[in-house]
Parts: structure tokens; sequence; C-alpha cells
């Protein structure tokens, strides 16, 4: 259904993971990073997690989703119980996709509970669809599992991050080339200012 619902880019939803781990590198997230993938899902970002990091845990509600996710990338671990993850123990969190599942009453609490996770100068990293993007609208609107989806505007994705007591808050936009122009992707990562990239990614540090 994600596949599906990404057509018109011209991708898989593989792609779109592993375009969020080239993200992770340009930020200098190394290999030897402990990475929490929080809202973790069937494990699409996860199987492109774990072989690149020595240490990846996974958090997701549900327990379907995680059987599936096992399976898919056995070296990493996961849970459905946030409180079996370790306080202040993770150099950076990910959440992919996640927030405008959440009702936005449920935003501060669930970023407050990953800010916990990190260790004294651990990032979060927040990836979300950017509602100012046509395409991105058409893509959510075609998911059958994105009924539920309440989209963030950038600046509610920095407030967010920002009154969840983190430091050094900044954005970029990401992913502006569907396939068919894919030759210009390496342009990609000097367009974060233009607002008009697919999603935005929000970085913010715990001091």
């Amino acid at each position: 259904m994600h596949d599906a619902s990404v057509e018109a880019s011209g991708e898989s939803a593989e792609y779109f993971a592993r375009h969020k781990v080239e993200c992770l590198a340009r930020l200098g997230i190394g290999p030897e990073t402990s990475l929490l993938d929080y809202g973790c899902g069937i494990g699409n970002l996860t199987c492109q997690l774990s072989p690149r990091y020595a240490d990846v845990q996974g958090f997701d509600p549900s327990l379907e989703s995680l059987k599936i996710a096992r399976e898919r990338a056995p070296q990493a671990k996961f849970t459905n119980d946030p409180a079996e993850l370790p306080d202040a123990r993770f150099g950076a969190a990910v959440l992919a996709g996640v927030l405008h599942h959440v009702p936005p009453a449920e935003r501060p609490a669930l970023l407050s509970t990953v800010a916990q996770k990190l260790a004294p100068g651990g990032r979060l990293v927040v990836f979300e669809h950017n509602p100012y993007n046509p395409l991105t609208r058409r893509a959510v609107a075609a998911c059958p599992f994105d009924d539920d989806a309440i989209l963030l505007s950038p600046r509610e994705v920095k407030r967010l991050l920002a009154a969840t007591g983190l430091a050094e808050v900044r954005q970029s936009f990401v992913l502006f080339f569907p396939r068919q122009l894919a030759a210009l992707r390496p342009l990609e990562p000097h367009l974060g200012w233009l607002f008009l990239g697919a999603q935005t990614m929000t970085i913010a540090t715990r001091s």
C-alpha cells in the first residue's frame, strides 16, 4: 500500500527509507551511534539502519507490526513497551512519519518520552510530510493507512521540539526530485532552505 501511494515519485518505500539513512550520515551520526527507531512499524527504516549501525533498537505499540520487523531486521532489538527503553541511552532517535499519526494533544508527551531516552548530546531527528508540497498531499490522500493523518506544518514541528526542552532546533526540507529528475538529486543537500521539499527533517539536541 505504501509503494502504491508513492507511485508518482517513481520510487518505492525502500528508497525513502534509504534516503533517511543518508540524511543521518550527512548529519554526522556515525555507525558507532546507538540508535532508536521510535514508531518503527514493520521495520521499513529499521532494516536499512541495522546493517549500518551496531546498536539499533525499534519501538512500536503494535505487536503484529513488530513480528514483521523482527523478521526483516534480525540484528535489531524491538519492544512495544517504552519503559523497556533505557533512559539517557541513545546517541540518536528517529521519528520517521510518526507524529502525523499521533493525536495533536498527545504529541508533546510522546516527544518528552523520546527525549528522555537520549543520552546527553544525543540528537532527535524527526521526518514529517510537508503539507505545502502538493505531491505529498496526494500521496497521503491515496494511502489507506494515512486515513487518520493530521499533517504538521514545518513551524509546528519546530515548536513541538523546542517545547520539549531540546536545544539547537533546526530544520531542513528534503526530497525534491522524483525519479524522472534523479540526475538533479545531488543538489538536494543544498536546497534545505526551499519549502517545496516533500518532507521536513527537524533536528534537536539533548543538552
